[in-house]
């Protein structure tokens, strides 16, 4: 339904130039210089304006501010640490910091936005919750932060993403939420969010909590304010271990959240170098890899104008061994930072991403998540012919989840 009732205006928005994008946006709201903005049915248009102006309202609300960094201390367990890599450092000739969070409440950085958007929904008196997942993560934070607010919740989830993550599954059950499984398509993390996206049309009165810095405004503003407090606190942790910034900093990247989250506080810092690592696959020549930034184009999609992997405006299958990084969309902040020249973005592939999962439990004691084996790969394979470097990479999930996986151990 929601593919249908957005063919045309894609269709449009596309075969527009860049200029003539440029002149439309730049009175609307929600874009990162040509990226972003609003392309949904009209049916969802008041809804999700409604949203933008609620959550203006309450991030300077003394009392909702006081009750998220509750959460955030109380329950999720903030600040995570940033640890020195020790053997990892010695090993490179560099300091290799790790931002933990893998260590917060439910495994990864997921929770620093659930808990935000679920006071949004207390606030405006949601009466259900709905999301997508693909690797499971935001589904088990979704979940959580619906239990501890006791509002009912819906979890969309790729066929495929089930079949690979199924711990996760599991643990949203036991929390009580309902997981609906999507056999679609390719039964991923695009489909599930197709899925929800539908189901939203039709219960326009849910709450959709969306996990990623994606889709129509006011979603990337939303989640990227929530996911902040990544970059703010390593901040202020670098500085107090260093006494100064870093050289690079690295993170993984699908939608793009927990890397926009450890990027935010260092953006207008030039000398601090930018990087991230998408879910190169199998082969980049065959298609078979979701590096959007790497190989795709700009174009609508989910909402949003923004990178997309695509083939003549039609959306094209993806592929990583990490269901967190398979999708063909991104972030519309990163596309602004890619374009820009601000950060740059490299395709891992599932085969690296495999050794530096093995690697950084080994060497270090902690098992990552697949996705942020991404970022550890490009981090080290970045560092080879370097010395004396300050690196910070975004441990962005534990990788419990992965550990009884046998594609790859």
């Amino acid at each position: 339904m929601y593919k249908q009732l957005m063919h045309n205006e894609m269709k449009t928005i596309n075969q527009a130039s860049t200029q003539e994008n440029q002149d439309n946006k730049t009175e609307q709201k929600g874009y990162y210089g040509e990226f972003g903005g609003m392309f949904v049915p009209p049916v969802l248009e008041s809804h999700l304006i409604e949203l933008g102006e609620n959550f203006k309202k309450l991030i300077v609300n003394p009392e909702f501010i006081k009750e998220y960094r509750y959460l955030l201390k109380n329950f999720v367990g903030r600040p995570s640490p940033l640890y020195l890599a020790r053997n990892l450092s010695h090993e490179s000739g560099n300091r290799i910091y790790l931002k933990r969070e893998d260590l917060n409440h439910t495994g990864a950085h997921k929770i620093n936005n659930t808990i935000g958007q679920i006071l949004i929904a207390k606030h405006t008196n949601a009466k259900e919750v709905i999301a997508e997942t693909g690797a499971g993560q935001h589904g088990v934070a979704t979940a959580t932060a619906c239990a501890v607010m006791g509002i009912p919740c819906k979890v969309f989830m790729g066929a495929e993403d089930v079949r690979r993550q199924a711990m996760n599954v599991r643990r949203i059950k036991l929390l009580g939420a309902e997981v609906i499984e999507v056999h679609r398509a390719t039964c991923t993390l695009k489909d599930a969010v197709d899925e929800a996206l539908d189901y939203y049309i039709q219960h326009p009165d849910s709450f959709y909590l969306l996990g990623s810095q994606v889709g129509p405004y006011p979603y990337p503003q939303i989640v990227g304010y929530f996911q902040k407090v990544i970059g703010e606190e390593a901040r202020k942790q670098i500085l107090e271990a260093e006494g100064r910034l870093p050289d690079h900093i690295f993170a993984c990247i699908g939608g793009g959240s927990n890397a926009i989250g450890l990027f935010s506080a260092f953006l207008n810092d030039n000398d601090v170098q930018i990087h991230a690592a998408e879910g190169g696959g199998i082969t980049l020549l065959n298609g078979q890899n979701a590096a959007t930034l790497s190989l795709g184009n700009p174009m609508v999609f989910q909402g949003t104008y923004s990178y997309c992997l695509n083939k003549d405006g039609e959306v094209t299958p993806t592929h990583s061994i990490a269901a967190g990084l398979d999708y063909p969309g991104v972030s519309p902040q990163h596309s602004y930072l890619k374009d820009s020249g601000r950060a740059n973005y490299y395709p891992v592939s599932d085969e690296q991403a495999i050794s530096a999962f093995k690697l950084l439990s080994k060497k270090e004691g902690i098992i990552p998540a697949i996705e942020s084996a991404h970022a550890v790969y490009l981090a080290l394979d970045y560092l080879k012919n370097k010395n004396d470097q300050v690196v910070i990479i975004n441990l962005s999930g534990r990788g419990e989840k992965d550990v009884f996986r046998d594609d790859f151990l």
